[in-house]
């Protein structure tokens, strides 16, 4: 599951983990926006239950220098000793650059360095290397985790997507379709036994098609017009059906961006429907290669209207097992 949930104190959260553990959930995963940060949430959740894992989908590998993310990262994994999952990308030139004053250059080499860093400074080795875009000098983890934790790299690409399945202990997708899975995990190519492939889920669990809709249309103008999922997105050969949207986004035309959105794309990126329909649509995911579907609840008029008892209904209605998983 995605956290933290939307409109619910952190201070709260707590009792959140708890059910979701109770329900059956395995995972915690956190991203980083504007928010909450990554990490915080995730502390949270190691104090409140004692079993689940962790993860960061993801920590941008520009807003913390390398020292401070390996000391964030491993404090962590102390506090979760073996349940904590570092997930790091490149995030976007709105998070790294606009808001938070760090230039955003060469993502793909940033992201490769601080992979190359990360997985020896979070072993407790000392590091004293240049690197393509940072150098580091005689860095040594005061507290190194007992167990390193799993680092997975974000990446929609080929060249991300062969740099995490070389490097990297699993790969973090986003924004693509079950029939999206396959294409991707072709060119991953041949990964390590225990390779994990994480895929953040978006979900409208309502059986209100136009709310749904509505709702997917407005992230899809704020997401896929973003130059690294538009490319992402073309390779994907979704061309025709955003082309629209792109031209008039470029535009300044926001409501004809908006209005181009067809329901065949909304459809196919944010799952909608009733609890067990979404879960479904989610094992599609599954049964095309995800190894770790992380659900991420929008907004409903359900939830809108019952508030924080409407969402401890959701977690049980997705905890049941979907007609799929019976059969």
């Amino acid at each position: 599951m995605t956290v933290p949930f939307a409109g619910v104190p952190l201070a709260d959260h707590g009792r959140l983990y708890a059910l979701l553990h109770d329900a059956g959930f395995t995972d915690l995963w956190t991203s980083e926006v504007a928010g909450t940060d990554a990490f915080t949430p995730l502390t949270i959740g190691a104090i409140t239950t004692p079993k689940m894992r962790l993860g960061t989908a993801v920590a941008p590998v520009f807003t913390r220098g390398p020292g401070l993310l390996a000391m964030t990262a491993a404090s962590l994994a102390e506090t979760a000793p073996g349940r904590f999952v570092l997930g790091i990308g490149a995030s976007s030139p709105v998070v790294v650059g606009d808001w938070n004053a760090v230039p955003f250059t060469e993502p793909f080499k940033r992201s490769r360095d601080m992979l190359r860093f990360l997985r020896p400074a979070l072993a407790g080795e000392t590091v004293d290397q240049e690197f393509d875009t940072f150098a580091v000098r005689r860095f040594r983890l005061e507290r190194p985790p007992a167990t390193p934790p799993p680092i997975l790299l974000a990446a929609l690409r080929p060249a991300m997507l062969r740099l995490a399945a070389a490097e990297a202990d699993g790969t973090i997708l986003n924004w693509l379709a079950a029939t999206d899975v396959p294409k991707v995990v072709k060119t991953l190519g041949d990964t390590p036994a225990g390779f994990e492939i994480a895929a953040r889920i978006f979900m409208c669990p309502t059986d209100d098609a136009d709310h749904a809709r509505a709702v997917g249309r407005r992230m899809i103008t704020s997401y896929l017009t973003v130059p690294a999922y538009a490319e992402f997105h073309r390779w994907l050969g979704n061309s025709d059906l955003l082309d629209p949207v792109w031209s008039a986004w470029q535009a300044g035309d926001r409501r004809g961006a908006l209005a181009a959105v067809p329901d065949e794309l909304v459809d196919a990126l944010v799952i909608h429907g009733t609890p067990h329909q979404c879960k479904e649509q989610i094992m599609r995911y599954v049964e095309a290669g995800v190894t770790t579907p992380v659900m991420a609840p929008l907004p409903t008029p359900e939830l809108t209207a019952g508030g924080v008892e409407a969402l401890y209904t959701l977690i049980g209605e997705l905890s049941a097992p979907s007609s799929v998983e019976k059969g």
